[in-house]
């Protein structure tokens, strides 16, 4: 019996390897879906950002820290404040990092993008650059309308808050943010700003340093009529015992999570600092 003929000539051959060859490429050269898309988050607020913007069921791991939403709890964690676990982060195989340059080392940053991982940074210094990142956001999600949803919503909450508080007679403030060392912060930083939408006036906002350190004499001569710090009663009363009896005005004690993460939940804060400002009797 004769040998059966090829079922394929040479040139179909060729033409099929041409097929295939350019259709791997064209593969390749996409951006991984949205619904594929395999998250690594390396700080609480990039966390809460990555939920906010629908993409909580692509997270594979978190930072510690990383306990809003609950259900970022159950995730591993990567990183923490000694660093970045880079050989898991890498066997993990992400599609997309999401890092924050303040509290993430940038050598190991580099590293992973020198392994052609993407890394998205939120590094938000303002309530509308956190808003910003959810939109941006937007084209990893698998639902891009929460991002975007979410974004308007934070938008809304500001204009809203403006429109309340902006006409109040200003309150001099300090932001409180340790004891030893005492220090605060200044206009730059997110913690100012939402002081400001209540119309309220930091007392050192015009230090050229972010996070300066001040002395009690400094504090005292600014004249404050509230102070504001994080924490609960117990941190309230811990506060007013270190003025006494030099200095005796209400302090407001606001969720940390909440008032130091650059994610949505700032809000929250400046919902809870505008109402208990304006109850302060003028």
């Amino acid at each position: 019996m004769p040998c059966c003929k090829p079922w394929l000539s040479a040139v179909s051959v060729k033409l099929l390897f041409s097929i295939l060859l350019c259709g791997w490429l064209f593969w390749i050269a996409l951006p991984a879906s949205a619904s594929s898309q395999r998250v690594v988050s390396l700080a609480p607020s990039t966390t809460e950002l990555a939920y906010a913007a629908g993409m909580g069921d692509n997270l594979l791991a978190v930072s510690a820290y990383s306990d809003y939403p609950p259900e970022a709890k159950k995730l591993e964690q990567v990183a923490s404040w000694q660093g970045i676990n880079l050989e898991r982060v890498l066997a993990l195989k992400p599609d997309l990092i999401l890092a924050w340059r303040g509290g993430n080392p940038q050598r190991v940053l580099d590293q992973l993008a020198s392994f052609g991982i993407p890394i998205f940074y939120s590094d938000a210094r303002n309530i509308d650059e956190i808003a910003q990142s959810l939109d941006e956001l937007a084209q990893y999600s698998p639902h891009p309308e929460l991002a975007h949803q979410a974004a308007e919503q934070i938008r809304q909450q500001v204009v809203e808050l403006k429109n309340r508080y902006a006409n109040n007679a200003p309150q001099r403030v300090l932001l409180q943010f340790g004891t030893q060392p005492l220090f605060t912060s200044s206009a730059d930083t997110l913690q100012s700003q939402v002081l400001s939408l209540c119309g309220a006036e930091n007392i050192f906002a015009e230090s050229p340093m972010p996070w300066p350190q001040v002395s009690r004499e400094q504090v005292l001569a600014r004249k404050p009529q509230a102070i504001v710090t994080t924490g609960g009663e117990q941190q309230i009363a811990s506060v007013k015992a270190f003025w006494a009896p030099q200095l005796n005005v209400p302090v407001i004690a606001l969720d940390e999570d909440w008032f130091n993460r650059a994610g949505p939940r700032i809000m929250l804060a400046a919902q809870t600092l505008c109402r208990q400002l304006a109850e302060i009797p003028r």
